[in-house]
């Protein structure tokens, strides 16, 4: 199934400078781990050592929080769009 992933700016020098992405995968840990076959380095910025996404990341699937979802075990079905979003802060 093809899921749309939409790659924030700084790492698009990792993905030839696409801002988006056409990837396979069935859960967010299988979309993940296309994202590093098709743009090696990727998934280090992305996941911790324990693969779990970084803090200062946000995943969305159709608008919906994968931290309010099933984290990376959230399931995807053909034509979903998947953002990644760095977390703002300030004050």
């Amino acid at each position: 199934m093809t899921v749309k992933v939409l790659i924030p700016t700084p790492l698009q020098k990792f993905t030839n400078n696409q801002a988006t992405l056409e990837c396979d995968g069935s859960s967010i840990s299988d979309l993940l781990e296309a994202l590093e076959t098709s743009c090696p380095g990727i998934k280090a910025r992305l996941c911790d050592e324990q693969g779990h996404p970084r803090r200062f990341l946000n995943f969305y699937v159709n608008s919906e929080d994968i931290r309010f979802l099933e984290g990376t075990k959230t399931a995807l079905q053909d034509g979903d769009e998947v953002s990644i979003v760095p977390a703002v802060a300030g004050g």
